[in-house]
């Protein structure tokens, strides 16, 4: 065990020491696809003539990640070029919903606006839950305890996602018998 725990310090020790130092003489960001090259310059704490080292490029991915953007971010270098890979999260294209009776489809569309899910958005897989959460609570606050959802999702062209809603409204709870 002991020397599990050494193996395992030297690892991260060294990859502290991994990225040596550099002048930034030209930044490249691959992999954008939606997302405009001038909005990350906009975020990055860097520059071209700036120095980089370890701190620096963690606080690069840091700012990138708060953007909520993207799924993946690696920081590289060839030479004396900063090399950005990023993996966008796809946009929601559109919203379909599907087998609703009881509540108009622009209610359901604003409950799900109030969580963050609307044409146009980035789409977030965390929020996926929420949104069943928040159409089953829409319906049993009318009286629709047995419905269900299910959520589908369907990836497009240049990185876009449309979100298909079937929802199964079940039956009215009703009260059968009262008993004093």
């Amino acid at each position: 065990m002991k020397k599990l725990f050494i193996l395992f310090f030297i690892l991260i020790t060294s990859n502290i020491h991994a990225f040596d130092s550099f002048t930034v003489s030209d930044i490249r960001i691959v992999g954008l696809q939606r997302v405009s090259t001038g909005s990350i310059f906009n975020v990055i704490p860097i520059s071209v003539g700036d120095e980089i080292n370890q701190r620096k490029s963690s606080d690069i991915v840091k700012s990138l990640f708060l953007t909520e953007q993207f799924d993946d971010i690696e920081i590289g270098r060839d030479k004396t070029t900063l090399i950005i890979s990023v993996k966008e999260r796809p946009s929601i294209s559109s919203i379909e919903i599907t087998g609703n009776k009881a509540l108009k489809t622009e209610q359901l569309l604003e409950s799900l606006d109030g969580v963050g899910i609307r044409e146009g958005e980035v789409y977030k897989r965390s929020t996926l839950e929420k949104v069943r959460s928040e159409l089953v609570r829409s319906y049993a606050s009318n009286g629709k305890y047995g419905a269900s959802v299910e959520i589908l999702e369907l990836n497009r062209p240049r990185n876009t996602i449309e979100i298909s809603v079937e929802i199964d409204e079940g039956d009215n709870a009703r009260i059968e018998k009262i008993r004093i």
